[in-house]
């Protein structure tokens, strides 16, 4: 299966999302939406293969993830490794917060 970015079937999850943001993600958002960080384009609550990802950035290949306390929870914290390895096994780096 090829890589799917922004796949038509998680379109309302996504807007689900970015309707919802954390606090966390709005400040992040107003840092980095509008080329703000050295000119690099980001996206908010991006799919790519079977993940939505908080903020992505093509250019630099780079995830932003912000983690509430629910990720500090073993199964959590399985899921969001196997979600990294995907994303590094597609040339990606994942920064998690």
């Amino acid at each position: 299966m090829g890589l799917f970015r922004n796949n038509a079937r998680l379109k309302e999850r996504r807007r689900e999302l970015r309707k919802n943001m954390t606090d966390a993600e709005r400040l992040l958002w107003e840092r980095v939406r509008n080329n703000q960080i050295e000119g690099e384009r980001f996206f908010r609550q991006y799919s790519v293969g079977p993940y939505i990802i908080d903020f992505y950035c093509p250019k630099l290949r780079l995830v932003i993830e912000l983690d509430g306390g629910q990720h500090s929870e073993e199964d959590s914290k399985e899921y969001d490794e196997g979600r990294t390895r995907y994303l590094n096994g597609q040339g990606m780096e994942v920064l998690r917060f």
